[in-house]
């Protein structure tokens, strides 16, 4: 754990189900207790930010809590379900199931069929980068990437997968849409899917 400015610590792991795990810890109890004063706790692909206010809080409290989580590498879910509808037939999808050698249905069928669990966000408001056990869709990104891929376009890449919460640019590969709204800033949340929740994809 280091220091990351005068309001932050950045807590550096080997790798990203180490983040998890560490993260989970702190959905359990210890954040159900955490100090007074923590204002967020940010997960990356190697990394956990926690930002805090100085004004009310210490930071050696903020250690003291950090050092004292205790990873949940369990497979238990410790955030919310959430179950996107997915339209399959995107226009990588044949590319997709040329670089597993398998076939398109496979191909949808290990999608819907996996426990997806939404490791860190990033890239834009409402996507969030989403991992699951094993390495059955592992497929690189694009080698020209697109430079708009609509919203609500559902990808993979390298390990993850994710859905496109409005029009960008993008190099994952896309193999199929959902009309699910990943990010609306009229919500009370407005992030459909956030760190620790369990995704499921299902086909319509």
């Amino acid at each position: 754990m280091v220091p990351y400015g005068d309001s932050a610590f950045l807590v550096e792991l080997p790798d990203l189900a180490a983040v998890i795990a560490f993260y989970r810890g702190l959905l359990g109890a210890g954040m159900t207790g955490r100090p007074q004063g923590v204002v967020d706790v940010v997960p990356a692909a190697r990394t956990v930010l926690v930002t805090f206010d100085p004004d009310l809080l210490a930071p050696s409290d903020v250690l003291a809590w950090l050092s004292a989580a205790e990873p949940d590498h369990s497979a238990a879910e410790s955030g919310r379900s959430v179950e996107i509808p997915v339209a399959y037939g995107g226009p990588d999808l044949a590319e997709v199931a040329r670089l597993l050698r398998t076939t398109e249905a496979d191909v949808v069928r290990r999608h819907t069929g996996a426990h997806w669990t939404a490791a860190f966000a990033g890239f834009a408001p409402g996507f969030v980068y989403l991992v699951t056990d094993g390495d059955q869709l592992t497929v690189p990104r694009r080698s020209t990437p697109r430079t708009a891929v609509p919203a609500g376009a559902v990808g993979l890449a390298g390990e993850f997968s994710g859905v496109y919460p409005r029009s960008s640019p993008g190099g994952w590969q896309l193999i199929g849409t959902t009309t699910a709204v990943l990010w609306d800033s009229a919500r009370p949340e407005p992030a459909l899917i956030r760190p620790g929740d369990t995704v499921r994809f299902r086909e319509v």
